[in-house]
Protein backbone atom coordinates (compact mmCIF):
# COMPACT_ATOMS: atom_id res chain seq x y z
CA UNK A 1 0.00 0.00 0.00
CA UNK A 2 1.49 3.35 -1.04
CA UNK A 3 1.09 5.25 2.21
CA UNK A 4 3.52 8.07 1.46
CA UNK A 5 2.71 8.64 -2.20
CA UNK A 6 3.18 12.36 -2.83
CA UNK A 7 2.06 12.58 -6.44
CA UNK A 8 0.38 10.50 -9.08
CA UNK A 9 2.54 8.04 -10.99
CA UNK A 10 0.82 8.89 -14.29
CA UNK A 11 1.33 5.23 -15.33
CA UNK A 12 4.97 5.94 -16.17
CA UNK A 13 8.40 5.02 -14.93
CA UNK A 14 10.30 7.58 -12.85
CA UNK A 15 12.46 8.92 -15.68
CA UNK A 16 9.50 9.17 -18.05
CA UNK A 17 7.40 10.92 -15.41
CA UNK A 18 10.15 13.45 -14.76
CA UNK A 19 10.49 14.10 -18.49
CA UNK A 20 6.74 14.72 -18.81
CA UNK A 21 6.79 17.15 -15.88
CA UNK A 22 9.76 19.03 -17.29
CA UNK A 23 8.16 19.34 -20.72
CA UNK A 24 4.82 20.46 -19.30
CA UNK A 25 6.55 23.03 -17.08
CA UNK A 26 8.59 24.38 -20.01
CA UNK A 27 5.47 24.62 -22.19
CA UNK A 28 3.60 26.39 -19.42
CA UNK A 29 6.39 28.93 -18.93
CA UNK A 30 6.68 29.63 -22.66
CA UNK A 31 2.95 29.71 -23.51
CA UNK A 32 1.47 30.88 -20.15
CA UNK A 33 -1.50 28.51 -20.64
CA UNK A 34 -1.69 24.90 -21.79
CA UNK A 35 -4.39 22.27 -22.17
CA UNK A 36 -3.61 18.85 -20.74
CA UNK A 37 -5.23 16.03 -18.80
CA UNK A 38 -6.47 16.84 -15.33
CA UNK A 39 -4.10 14.31 -13.72
CA UNK A 40 -1.05 15.83 -15.43
CA UNK A 41 -2.16 19.32 -14.48
CA UNK A 42 -2.46 18.29 -10.83
CA UNK A 43 0.99 16.69 -10.98
CA UNK A 44 2.76 19.65 -12.59
CA UNK A 45 1.25 22.30 -10.29
CA UNK A 46 3.57 21.74 -7.27
CA UNK A 47 6.53 21.31 -9.63
CA UNK A 48 6.03 24.65 -11.39
CA UNK A 49 5.12 26.50 -8.20
CA UNK A 50 8.37 25.38 -6.61
CA UNK A 51 10.29 26.64 -9.66
CA UNK A 52 8.54 30.03 -9.54
CA UNK A 53 9.27 30.34 -5.82
CA UNK A 54 12.96 29.68 -6.42
CA UNK A 55 13.04 31.99 -9.45
CA UNK A 56 11.65 34.88 -7.36
CA UNK A 57 15.00 35.12 -5.54
CA UNK A 58 16.77 35.96 -8.84
CA UNK A 59 20.26 34.85 -7.86
CA UNK A 60 22.86 32.77 -9.65
CA UNK A 61 21.97 29.77 -7.49
CA UNK A 62 18.29 30.09 -8.37
CA UNK A 63 19.12 30.30 -12.08
CA UNK A 64 21.23 27.16 -11.81
CA UNK A 65 18.50 25.35 -9.90
CA UNK A 66 15.91 26.24 -12.53
CA UNK A 67 18.34 25.21 -15.29
CA UNK A 68 18.29 21.68 -13.87
CA UNK A 69 14.63 21.32 -14.77
CA UNK A 70 13.92 23.62 -17.72
CA UNK A 71 15.50 23.99 -21.16
CA UNK A 72 17.61 27.11 -21.77
CA UNK A 73 14.83 28.78 -23.76
CA UNK A 74 12.50 28.76 -20.74
CA UNK A 75 14.87 30.00 -18.01
CA UNK A 76 14.75 33.72 -18.78
CA UNK A 77 10.96 33.83 -19.32
CA UNK A 78 10.45 32.13 -15.96
CA UNK A 79 12.59 34.70 -14.15
CA UNK A 80 10.79 37.54 -15.93
CA UNK A 81 7.48 35.97 -14.95
CA UNK A 82 8.58 35.50 -11.33
CA UNK A 83 9.24 39.24 -10.95
CA UNK A 84 5.47 39.81 -11.07
CA UNK A 85 4.98 37.44 -8.15
CA UNK A 86 7.48 39.06 -5.75
CA UNK A 87 4.84 39.96 -3.16
CA UNK A 88 2.70 36.84 -3.65
CA UNK A 89 3.17 34.01 -1.15
CA UNK A 90 2.07 31.20 -3.46
CA UNK A 91 -0.70 30.03 -5.73
CA UNK A 92 0.87 31.11 -9.00
CA UNK A 93 -0.98 28.53 -11.10
CA UNK A 94 -4.68 27.90 -11.69
CA UNK A 95 -6.28 24.70 -12.98
CA UNK A 96 -9.59 25.07 -14.83
CA UNK A 97 -11.51 21.93 -15.74
CA UNK A 98 -12.95 21.63 -19.25
CA UNK A 99 -15.13 19.12 -21.03
CA UNK A 100 -13.76 15.57 -21.36
CA UNK A 101 -11.82 14.55 -24.45
CA UNK A 102 -14.17 13.00 -27.02
CA UNK A 103 -11.88 10.17 -28.06
CA UNK A 104 -11.41 8.47 -24.69
CA UNK A 105 -13.51 10.57 -22.28
CA UNK A 106 -10.43 11.64 -20.28
CA UNK A 107 -10.88 14.60 -17.95
CA UNK A 108 -9.16 17.63 -19.45
CA UNK A 109 -8.05 20.92 -17.90
CA UNK A 110 -6.34 24.18 -18.67
CA UNK A 111 -3.41 25.10 -16.44
CA UNK A 112 -2.41 28.75 -16.51
CA UNK A 113 -0.59 31.39 -14.51
CA UNK A 114 -2.76 33.61 -12.33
Amino acid sequence: MPYNAQTSKLKRARNQRRAVLKLLAASLVLHKKIKTTHAKAKSVRPFIERLVTVAKRDSLASRRYVARFLPPTAIRPLHELAVGYKDRAGGYVRIVKTIPRRVDNTKMAFIEFV
